[in-house]
């Protein structure tokens, strides 16, 4: 079975935000991270994938995101990106309070086939 979803988190502080994390027994393709400034200001984010032995592999570290909220937001994702059950999407920025993040993900949880 194959369910959409998206999550989102403002990022109220300069703390790491868990934006998504996998479910059991599903694998997920992640379509789209849009983050846009909602502050006028603008500022850098960082995103990172934590896999299921807390290992941290970085998916962008500290990309711009601009101030002018007219250009729209910016996908931070050029290719769909799978991620595994229990893996975890964090989220963080250089300044508090200017930043919004979407993420749009397909999750595939396998059938149950009985015979």
């Amino acid at each position: 079975m194959s369910v959409f979803v998206n999550k989102k988190v403002d990022i109220t502080s300069d703390a790491t935000f868990t934006l998504y994390t996998v479910p059991s027994a599903t694998t997920s393709i992640i379509k789209s991270i849009l983050v846009s400034d909602d502050s006028g200001g603008g500022s850098s984010v960082t995103v990172t994938l934590t896999d299921t032995s807390d290992a941290v592999f970085s998916i962008v570290h500290q990309r711009d995101i601009p101030a002018d909220a007219a250009a729209g937001p910016v996908d931070l994702l050029s290719n769909s990106l799978i991620v595994e059950s229990g893996e975890i999407i964090k989220v963080s920025a250089a300044s508090a309070n200017r930043l919004h993040v979407i993420l749009s993900a397909m999750e595939v949880t396998p059938r149950n086939v009985v015979t």
